[in-house]
């Protein structure tokens, strides 16, 4: 979420800079609604590009363009009242700078990030991290600090939304090792943000929710490839990867007993940065989610070509 910022800056013509660049993004990974938005205004500027914003909004908010944070942030982009108030603007001309609409709330991200980008241009180290902490931290902390400030949540927040911006990518070759892999990501991707159900497939009678299983066996179904049903089932259906040659596509397993497969209950489908997309459990939607956690059990490679470029087999 935004905290308060001690330097503002005006925004100038930066607003009448947007338009194309070279990052697309994944298809499905951003809500249908917000996509040519986040499309058009997350190649402002340099430091920004679409995967990176749609990560940053996705971190903020899940795309709930009614989030509102215990620290009055609002909208789909988190501002707080006092920053939008100085840098919300009216991305759709229609007189009105509505923070819940994120027909203005994206395009005011977009150009406040390019801001503050602009503000620690001098600043050592990466130019997007440094925009990102000081989306979070405000940019005197990272002027005052040279880089990204010493603050754990400033620090994760950077980590996590870099992490993230790779799985809202559209790839610029084939997903390696398989374009199964990839057919099975972007059908997961069009599913975040629904709630959890247990035993759920995704079926009309369950109003189209999943349990992690369930998620994991409709998206490679979408992709020709037929899945048991239950996780631990799941482990066993192709050669196990190490950590270090996870690739997108592969599946990600997690258990309370380290040493037994059976004892498997969770299992989610890589996509890369160290994120999973999984239907975590009942309250929760369909998300992102860290795969580095004390429970990781293990990975399963389901497709056939990447099965080939393992040293392993089953």
């Amino acid at each position: 979420m935004l905290l308060v910022v001690g330097v503002y800056l005006v925004a100038g013509n930066l607003v009448n800079q947007a338009g194309g660049g070279s990052v697309s993004l994944a298809k499905g990974a951003v809500p249908a609604a917000y996509s040519s938005l986040v499309q058009k205004w997350g190649n402002l500027c340099s430091a920004l590009n679409p995967a990176l914003l749609a990560a940053q909004l996705y971190q903020e908010s899940g795309f709930n363009p009614n989030a509102k944070s215990p620290a009055k942030a609002e909208g789909i982009a988190q501002f707080i009242p006092g920053t939008w108030a100085t840098h919300g603007i009216d991305g759709n001309g229609d007189g009105v700078r509505n923070v819940w609409d994120p027909n203005d709330a994206i395009p005011s991200a977009a150009t406040y990030d390019c801001q503050l980008a602009s503000y620690v241009k001098d600043v050592p180290g990466d130019q997007s991290d440094n925009m990102l902490a000081s989306y979070n931290a405000g940019a005197y902390a990272v002027i005052k600090y040279q880089g990204v400030p010493p603050y754990a949540e400033t620090q994760n927040y950077v980590k996590t939304i870099t992490s993230l911006e790779q799985s809202f990518a559209a790839p610029v070759t084939r997903v390696d090792p398989s374009q199964q892999a990839a057919t099975a990501i972007t059908y997961a991707q069009s599913k975040l943000g629904t709630p959890y159900l247990w035993g759920g497939n995704g079926t009309a009678d369950q109003g189209g929710r999943f349990d992690c299983s369930g998620l994991t066996k409709a998206a490679f179904e979408s992709a020709g490839i037929t899945l048991p049903r239950v996780a631990n089932d799941q482990y066993n259906a192709g050669p196990h990867p190490q950590r270090s040659e996870l690739l997108p596509g592969d599946l990600v397993f997690f258990s309370d007993d380290l040493t037994n497969s059976r004892a498997i209950r969770h299992v989610g489908i890589y996509v890369g940065g160290g994120y999973m997309i999984d239907a975590p459990r009942t309250g929760a939607v369909i998300r992102f989610d860290p795969i580095d956690t004390p429970d990781y059990f293990g990975a399963t490679r389901v497709t056939e070509d990447g099965a080939k470029a393992l040293p392993t087999t089953v």
